[in-house]
């Protein structure tokens, strides 16, 4: 995993930074089917958002959820992982921005190449980081 963060605040930029490879191991459970690490890292307020790259724009924890669960279903296998990432904390709030690279698997065992870009926003809540926004590119086999 490649990162390019600047160090001014470091342990509250590692405690971000390991949200996002709780992140990463979540989405690569859910490629399997496997939803909990999803929901255990995403905020259930309800101004979380997602613009994923399936298309659609949801807002709030139920909406969020369903579309994860969508994805869950559809055990597309593969594994992606960060790269490029930048950190911009401030007080309970991080924004952080990488591309997303790996691959996924068609119903048939073939490899779908995974290459976009992502920006995440992680808020503080209860001494967790927890994910209340992510927007990424569209991926032409998930396109609604």
């Amino acid at each position: 995993m490649s990162t390019n963060m600047s160090m001014e605040n470091m342990p509250e930029k590692s405690a971000v930074k390991a949200a996002v490879t709780t992140f990463f191991e979540a989405l690569n459970a859910m490629f399997t089917g496997d939803l909990a690490p999803m929901e255990a890292i995403w905020s259930h307020a309800d101004d979380v958002t997602y613009m994923g790259p399936a298309g659609g724009y949801r807002v709030g924890w139920a909406e969020v959820r369903a579309d994860w669960a969508e994805q869950a279903a559809l055990q597309l296998g593969g594994q992606v992982k960060p790269a490029e990432i930048r950190i911009t904390k401030a007080d309970n709030l991080a924004i952080v921005r990488n591309y997303v690279k790996g691959e996924n698997v068609d119903a048939a065992g073939n490899p779908l190449k995974v290459s976009l870009r992502a920006t995440s926003l992680f808020r503080q809540e209860e001494g967790q980081w927890k994910l209340i926004a992510l927007h990424t590119d569209l991926l032409p086999f998930l396109s609604l």
